[in-house]
């Protein structure tokens, strides 16, 4: 008997879609793509074709009345996630939303509320948190071997400011780099201190050439106890995507912490201790495949996935408030 497939939508043709989602989807053991949809019926066509895609729509909408999708794939630009992530659920499909999920928590929670209403799923693209290198780091942080986890710092930077068209450098657009790469330091600090910032303070460059978006950001983010997350995020700096855990009796370096490293010849995970330094290759792995994967296991099997719709709500919050600390210029307070 075949293993039934979750059949996925794809809800544009932007760039992630199309080199990393769409080959993932084909990679994965539990998923098909079925259509595409963008708002140019010719483009769609184009990229079905490309992409070995049975279906192309001119619209979202037509993509959303095709009765034999399960889910759809949202990539648009961050200021339509809300409209479509809705729209999507009322038509009774599941679905995967790039991040940042939402531009506020309120937007986010009104959309968690509408999926669960809709009996439908609901998650956000964080894809590196199901790379196995970083469940390994979770065993290293338990079995007690860095000791107390005091403070974090994430780095996740590119250069691509001389695109002065990408809808990232908009602001009515949701652009700015905390939305679109300060995400990921976040998500993994709140993952790996198992608990909610209560302020946070941050420094913004924010660029006339780009829309006045916040093109660097570097920020303090407290959490309880004292511990806390120091991190960086820029469109217009050199590419960087690590992110460094210190404990009171070691520390654990991820220098690809948010990326794929299949290089057998680099370690994915570093520790530090009195012991000495090690390296460990956990694994080559696909982690947008074992997103989806996840995905359609919660959708077909009912297995719960490792991070709840309120989880893009938290982080969202987050990032919302360390935009408003960048533009106020001081610290702002969570609880």
């Amino acid at each position: 008997m075949t293993e039934r497939k979750l059949k996925w939508g794809i809800m544009s043709t932007a760039g992630i879609a199309v080199s990393a989602v769409i080959p993932s989807i084909h990679e994965s053991l539990r998923n098909e793509t079925l259509a595409i949809a963008s708002r140019s019926l010719e483009l769609a066509q184009v990229v079905a074709e490309q992409c070995n895609i049975p279906r192309a729509y001119g619209s979202y909408e037509e993509l959303l009345a095709d009765p034999d999708i399960d889910a759809v794939y949202i990539p648009l630009p961050n200021h339509l996630h809300k409209e479509w992530t809705i729209k999507s659920a009322e038509a009774g499909k599941h679905v995967l939303c790039e991040k940042p999920a939402a531009l506020d928590a309120q937007e986010a929670a009104e959309m968690v509320d509408v999926c669960r209403r809709s009996g439908v799923l609901f998650a956000e693209g964080f894809m590196y948190r199901y790379h196995p290198k970083h469940a390994r780091v979770r065993d290293i942080i338990e079995s007690g071997e860095i000791g107390t986890i005091r403070s974090m710092h994430g780095r996740f930077t590119s250069n691509n400011a001389e695109d002065i068209d990408n809808v990232r450098y908009r602001r009515e657009m949701g652009g700015g780099s905390l939305y679109d790469l300060g995400v990921y330091p976040v998500s993994a600090a709140r993952m790996y201190f198992g608990s909610e910032p209560v302020a946070v303070t941050v420094q913004g460059f924010f660029s006339s050439k780009h829309d006045h978006v916040d093109m660097m950001a570097s920020g303090l983010i407290e959490f309880p106890g004292s511990a806390s997350l120091t991190f960086e995020c820029g469109m217009w700096a050199y590419p960087s995507c690590a992110l460094e855990i210190v404990g009171t009796k070691g520390r654990i370096k991820l220098p690809y912490a948010f990326g794929r490293n299949d290089s057998e010849d680099e370690p994915q995970v570093v520790i530090y201790t009195d012991e000495g330094k090690r390296g460990e290759n956990v694994q080559v792995a696909n982690h947008f495949a074992l997103q989806v994967d996840a995905f359609a296991a919660a959708v077909i099997d009912g297995t719960p996935l490792p991070y709840s719709p309120e989880d893009a709500i938290r982080n969202t919050k987050v990032i919302a408030a360390c935009l408003e600390s960048a533009k106020r210029g001081e610290k702002i307070r969570l609880v």
